[in-house]
């Protein structure tokens, strides 16, 4: 089975992005791409090649969902596992997330010691299911 290396990480805050970054990078080991928007992500995914993206939902002028339409566009997502990052923790939510192509939600705030242990447990479960 193919390794998790390489996360392409959209978010508008930067402070998010930073830790996020940090947790990934530091703790797991893990390639990271930041994006400050959908625009940049879009712009930028095909010459990363991204393993897994980690998008937030909440985003100014192109908000999450929009953001996984528009790079669905650029870059062959089928083996691509889909995080969005959110605030919102009604269940409710997080299956109108699932029903547009993500595979898991990460509820804002995380604990960013976990965060890549969680990001490799997803794809590790995604890949299983996939091959199933």
């Amino acid at each position: 089975m193919a390794v998790l290396q390489r996360v392409l990480h959209v978010d508008d805050d930067e402070s998010i992005s930073a830790i996020t970054r940090i947790a990934l990078e530091s703790i797991g080991g893990l390639q990271v791409l930041s994006c400050n928007s959908g625009r940049v992500a879009v712009e930028q995914a095909a010459a990363f090649s991204p393993d897994l993206l980690l998008i937030d939902v909440m985003m100014p002028d192109m908000d999450g969902p929009a953001t996984l339409a528009a790079l669905a566009e650029v870059v062959a997502l089928d083996g691509v596992p889909v995080v969005f990052m959110t605030a919102k923790t009604q269940p409710g939510d997080h299956q109108e997330y699932i029903d547009l192509g993500a595979t898991a939600v990460i509820v804002k705030p995380f604990d960013p010691m976990a965060l890549a242990g969680k990001l490799e447990s997803i794809w590790t479960d995604f890949h299983g299911s996939q091959s199933g």
